[in-house]
């Protein structure tokens, strides 16, 4: 049996350019939804279920990045941004948001589809890996991975909300901790190229780790910068095994 279309919200203020899109995605087998505004946005997302949303940079009231932001902080929907300018300073901006990727208009929609297909390809392949791979944790300093649900909690126990591409990140760092690993070979690692990315990508998704599990992100000592290097993870890192009885 087929996969069900995947269910893509798109939030753009110009009426031409979203029809324009929406057309293009239905044309080849999306189920497409449109949005106007940040709070029409809301609606939708509330009223149907949605895969991936693509995200204009500037829209009228609450603009793209901060709807992008708002989202993050709750949800781990993949996201992929539209801006208008297409300078580095824009993309860094709206990967540090939590965008998994961006693009730049005017775009090819052809190149819109394959992006969105990447995007949704590598979400659902770090799924199914994690799903049959034998269930693992990761431990280090009191911090826990879970490889198979895909989550971080911190010593205490919290959830730490992580986006896929922080994990998948942070995780190649704990699988090959106390080795330095380059920017080109990060990229390979968690898949970036197919995403399109840059390896200013990296940088900007160490930096938003390190806020989030570093003692003092200034001064980072888990995720060390390696001169004309790259980076490596110090800490030492323990693989266990789940207990089948606390497995869901």
């Amino acid at each position: 049996m087929s996969p069900p279309p995947p269910h893509i919200l798109v939030v753009e203020d110009d009426r031409e350019t979203r029809m324009l899109i929406a057309k293009y995605l239905r044309s080849n087998g999306c189920d497409v939804a449109t949005a106007a505004d940040g709070r029409e946005m809301d609606r939708r997302i509330t009223d149907f279920r949605v895969d991936l949303l693509i995200l204009d940079v500037m829209l009228p009231g609450e603009d793209g990045l901060s709807l992008c932001r708002r989202i993050r902080a709750t949800s781990q929907l993949p996201i992929i941004m539209l801006t208008a300018r297409g300078e580095d300073v824009d993309r860094i901006l709206g990967l540090e948001m939590g965008a998994d990727d961006y693009l730049a208009k005017p775009f090819n929609p052809r190149e819109l589809l394959a992006r969105i297909r990447s995007v949704l390809r590598r979400q659902a392949g770090t799924m199914t890996a994690s799903a049959n791979a034998d269930a693992t944790t990761l431990g280090f300093l009191g911090w826990r991975m879970d490889c198979r649900l895909r989550e971080l909690r911190n010593p205490e126990g919290a959830l730490v909300a992580m986006t896929s591409a922080e994990f998948d990140l942070l995780q190649a760092f704990c699988q090959r901790a106390g080795r330095v690993l380059s920017r080109d070979s990060l990229l390979d690692l968690t898949h970036g190229r197919n995403a399109g990315a840059f390896e200013r990508s990296i940088d900007v998704l160490v930096s938003r780790i390190r806020r989030k599990i570093e003692p003092d992100p200034q001064q980072a000592s888990m995720i060390k910068t390696v001169r004309s290097g790259g980076y490596m993870f110090t800490p030492a890192v323990e693989m266990m095994d789940i207990p089948a009885d606390a497995r869901p």
